[in-house]
């Protein structure tokens, strides 16, 4: 199982979490939501609760529940600046459909 960021992502969330002056990484979920069942959910973690998988990628901590790795498991996380557009962008081996605006997916 892994959860893997490219350099761009690692570097955005280290000086996210240095601008917020704490925080161990990213939280990396997903929840129902939207036309096609799932939307991807991103946070803070500030801690490690038990049960989580944590996959480290230098200083940055990636932290899931045990109950969303399936849905993500195999994920690489990018992050992308397109004009004044700024966004993480995720590339998951277990999507089988998307939305037509790209907001939600379905495994």
């Amino acid at each position: 199982m892994s959860i893997t960021l490219t350099e761009a992502a690692v570097d955005r969330v280290e000086r996210f979490i240095a601008k917020r002056g704490r925080g161990v990484g990213v939280r990396l979920g997903v929840r129902k939501t939207g036309c096609s069942g799932f939307a991807y959910v991103v946070d803070f973690a500030d801690d490690v609760a038990d049960g989580d998988h944590v996959f480290e990628h230098g200083k940055v901590k990636v932290v899931v529940a045990q109950d969303h790795l399936p849905y993500l498991d195999g994920t690489e996380l990018d992050f992308a600046r397109q004009g004044l557009n700024e966004t993480f962008v995720f590339n998951n081996p277990n999507v089988r459909d998307e939305c037509g605006c790209g907001e939600s997916f379905t495994v």
